[in-house]
């Protein structure tokens, strides 16, 4: 409960900042269908509890017409350290199935938006109209460095700066 507070006032913090003029641009065309199951986080600009973040992942699963159960797990700042699971609701916009509104804590929702998603949705990058926070996921728990610097310049693309940009630890599966 305490994390799911702490996640909530860094977003309400966040919703008192200024918005940039020009809109984040949105997967297009996007199926939500193929996009539930396990991503795993790359890279982030992370929130504050995500900080120190090794082997993270994210599951999505349709459980509604419009509503995402999420589960996001991790150790905390080692392999071996506290296991960490957060399981906020997201709420998939009717008008674009790649707008969702992310409920950690009733009844406010954080802004989280699906910009990129490849063909084969093997790759991902989220992000928020506010371009405060990101996430680089894939597949798999690794990528080559040509695939996620194509993934960063989608991000700066989309007016992020990357300064705040952190690479995700992640193990093999077999060594998790």
């Amino acid at each position: 409960m305490r994390w799911t507070l702490l996640i909530a006032s860094v977003f309400m913090l966040q919703a008192c900042q200024s918005i940039p003029e020009d809109p984040v641009k949105v997967a297009s065309p996007f199926d939500l269908n193929r996009f539930m199951g396990e991503w795993y986080v790359i890279a982030n600009i992370p929130t504050l509890p995500e900080k120190g973040a090794h082997n993270a992942m994210e599951r999505y699963q349709l459980v509604g017409p419009n509503k995402v159960a999420t589960t996001f797990t991790f150790r905390k700042n080692s392999f071996n350290g506290e296991y960490k699971r957060m399981t906020p609701t997201g709420f998939v916009s009717p008008d674009n199935p790649a707008i969702w509104g992310m409920r950690f804590i009733w009844p406010l929702k954080a802004d989280y938006r699906v910009l990129y998603v490849d063909k084969d949705y093997q790759y991902t990058v989220i992000g928020r109209q506010k371009r405060d926070y990101l996430w680089i996921m894939a597949r798999e728990p690794q990528i080559s460095d040509r695939q996620l610097d194509k993934l960063k310049a989608i991000a700066v693309d989309q007016g992020y700066t990357l300064e705040n940009l952190n690479l995700v630890p992640q193990q093999a599966a077999e060594d998790r």
